[in-house]
């Protein structure tokens, strides 16, 4: 069995490991949902599996509107803005490379915006970090970059703003989770997020799309993935770093996704690896490792 405490010091590396793999997961619901009805589907599944585990296990629900209303709020900011927004915006023709560059955002406001909201001290050393983080990103994300013209940014603005608004939302959300919900059951908690994802990607999606998905073997087994390893595991490592650390500390960890994707597309599809990408990677887990210190 897994020592407790090797299982912490791992979180953050599996964390990544999970949420890494959405990117693979995006690309292949895509060719059979789409974008806000494929999450409409994952946010009812995840919720109806964590409120039974939940319910099996006599995990504590949270008492009182106040309580009730901070796992909305959460619920609806890192869920449904946050991943509504970026999978949408990709799926309108946003290049997956500046979707990319845009994520290395949310370290980068974390780091702004945490001394002003929770108290959090930045460090030179982790500033230096976040900026490394930033730049090694960049690198490896450089041949998606490099194929994007300025005009087609002009092309797909509202995209660009809607990414850029996820980014938004999942940085504050998580500030709240951190500040508001502090003692309560993460999993009575995360149901409530989903339901609360849920009631509000459902209309529009409804409004938005033909609400279009094929059921087939594939879209099976992504879907199935995305719930157990996405929105309960992922999610669930997420959450309970955010309530053990520094927030600061934990939003960085994100920068290993894009270095973590591009290795997995060389793996599965036989995408190339780049001297400059590889020299990224280094580069970020340099910087993941200066802005995660202690």
């Amino acid at each position: 069995m897994l020592d407790s405490a090797l299982f912490l010091r791992l979180t953050p590396l599996i964390f990544t490991l999970l949420w890494s793999s959405g990117w693979i997961v995006a690309g292949y619901s895509a060719l059979y949902a789409d974008a806000l009805t494929f999450l409409v589907v994952r946010y009812a599944c995840a919720a109806l599996a964590i409120t039974a585990l939940a319910l099996a296990m006599g995990a504590p629900w949270p008492k009182g509107r106040r309580a009730i209303l901070d796992c909305v709020v959460t619920g609806v900011l890192i869920h449904a803005a946050y991943l509504g927004g970026v999978w949408w915006a990709v799926r309108h023709g946003l290049p997956a490379g500046i979707s990319g560059l845009i994520a290395g955002l949310q370290p980068i406001l974390t780091a702004l915006f945490a001394p002003m909201l929770i108290g959090e001290t930045i460090t030179r050393v982790r500033w230096l970090g976040i900026l490394a983080g930033f730049v090694g990103i960049a690198l490896v994300l450089q041949p998606k970059l490099a194929g994007v013209e300025p005009a087609v940014l002009w092309a797909v603005l509202i995209p660009v703003v809607v990414n850029v608004a996820g980014m938004f939302a999942v940085t504050f959300g998580s500030f709240y989770q951190k500040a508001r919900i502090v003692t309560a059951d993460l999993r009575t908690v995360t149901a409530l997020q989903y339901i609360a994802a849920l009631a509000v990607t459902l209309p529009l999606a409804f409004a938005l799309e033909p609400m279009r998905i094929e059921w087939n073997l594939t879209m099976a087994l992504v879907l199935a993935w995305s719930v157990l390893a996405l929105s309960l595991g992922g999610i669930g490592l997420y959450l309970m770093m955010i309530r053990r650390g520094a927030i600061s500390r934990v939003s960085t960890f994100l920068y290993l996704v894009p270095a973590l994707v591009a290795v997995e597309a060389w793996i599965l599809f036989g995408e190339t690896l780049t001297p400059i990408q590889i020299a990224g990677m280094a580069l970020t887990i340099i910087g993941v490792a200066l802005a995660s210190r202690k």
